[in-house]
């Protein structure tokens, strides 16, 4: 199967992208990394590494040093495809990623958007 023309952008773009859909909601930068390095184990540093290079998207979430176990925890429904059931491995932690920047612009509090295993009978 052929990768997805979004893991071969670079991962500053997509990320850009991200984070401009939060701020247009009154949310920061800050947050967005929050939750990426939630997700993937990156450290801000890393993170910040990342995106002064040219790595690719599918790069980012290839390289990711611990992805969080409790990114399993996160379900639903993000640009009309719920994300627990996308089959395609690297594409699902895109939706992970996607869906915890659309929850955060919509508001939901940042402990409800880092899932633990506490927090989901909420």
């Amino acid at each position: 199967m052929d990768e997805h023309k979004v893991f071969q952008m670079g991962f500053s773009k997509v990320y850009g992208l991200l984070v401009s859909k939060a701020e247009k909601k009154g949310h920061a930068k800050a947050e967005v990394d929050q939750a990426a390095c939630w997700l993937t184990g990156y450290t801000q540093r890393e993170l910040d590494g990342l995106l002064a290079s040219d790595a690719t998207y599918g790069e980012f979430f290839r390289r990711a040093p611990r992805p969080n176990p409790s990114r399993a925890l996160i379900k639903g429904v993000v640009c009309g495809v719920r994300v627990e059931n996308v089959e395609d491995p690297l594409m699902r932690e895109a939706r992970y990623l996607d869906k915890l920047v659309d929850e955060l612009a919509k508001g939901k509090p940042m402990e409800k958007v880092l899932r633990t295993a506490e927090n989901e009978g909420q």
